[in-house]
């Protein structure tokens, strides 16, 4: 019996994102149990980065809800991640979890390759921004395999099923989870898959999923992208993670190292700012 987790990224209750999850579960042809978490339901606080969830006992230090959410992940045989479309990008909540994702490190081993796939959902068509690069940067944060990622539209609660086109894609990515990959039919980032891209001077390009950068030029019309990895990877391998995950270790170590020399950088700032503060109540 595998063990998925649903991860809704909506707070709305019984919405698109919450609906389609499930229609994607129902026509999964393994046996398995769906358990579904809302991400604004848990208290996400803010990364500090202190680095303490890479060392002693590797977990974050901050008393919130983050550790619950990580280790259900963790435990997870796979993932369906739904999140909609606020303003141009994936709800906010999305990004606040991946901010701490320097935890998942410490699990890279059991978390490295773990299926996925994701659906993003816009109320109108072409306005969905960079949702669904979030969705797909959100799966190379925690280390998980992205065997299907897609942007489907439906503003109203129920929407996404108004026509039934969107079942379609419901089934087409419960194929692919504990199935093959869906092969994308444009030209991707020759190092990670990606398709998103920033076009710089002199036919400079970089990817912006793996940031790494290269040039492109147009062949028989059609983009080609000559992109080679950098120096220092982290999501384009598991040896790569684990490497990462060692140079984050070694932070420490450079901090102490230097901290003399940082404190005097500091000091030059130290003298009284203005700061708007909230109301404490």
């Amino acid at each position: 019996m595998k063990k998925i987790i649903g991860i809704i990224g909506s707070p709305r209750k019984l919405g698109n994102c919450e609906i389609m999850a499930k229609e994607i579960s129902m026509h999964l042809s393994v046996p398995h149990k769906l358990k579904l978490l809302r991400l604004s339901d848990f208290n996400i606080l803010p990364c500090k980065g202190c680095y303490k969830c890479l060392g002693g006992k590797e977990r974050c230090v901050l008393d919130d809800d983050f550790n619950l959410v990580l280790d259900s992940i963790v435990d997870a045989d796979a993932l369906i991640l739904a999140v909609p479309t606020y303003f141009l990008g994936a709800n906010s909540c999305l990004k606040r979890f991946i901010d701490r994702g320097l935890a998942f490190y410490a699990f890279a081993e059991k978390v490295w390759g773990k299926p996925a796939v994701g659906v993003g959902i816009a109320g109108i068509k072409g306005k969905e921004g960079s949702t669904l690069l979030d969705i797909e940067n959100f799966f190379r944060v925690i280390l998980a395999g992205n065997k299907y990622s897609t942007i489907v539209y439906g503003a109203l609660p129920g929407e996404v099923f108004i026509d039934g086109k969107n079942k379609n894609i419901a089934v087409e990515m419960a194929s692919a989870l504990f199935g093959s990959s869906l092969q994308k039919k444009v030209t991707c980032c020759p190092v990670c898959g990606g398709d998103t891209f920033r076009f710089l001077e002199d036919n400079n390009v970089r990817c912006m999923l793996c940031s790494n950068s290269g040039t492109y030029v147009v062949r028989e019309d059609n983009i080609v992208f000559e992109i080679d990895k950098s120096d220092h990877e982290f999501c384009s391998g598991s040896e790569e993670a684990l490497k990462h995950r060692e140079w984050l270790k070694g932070m420490v170590a450079r901090f102490i190292l230097q901290r003399k020399n940082l404190k005097k950088i500091r000091q030059a700032y130290m003298d009284e700012w203005v700061w708007i503060k909230p109301k404490i109540l």
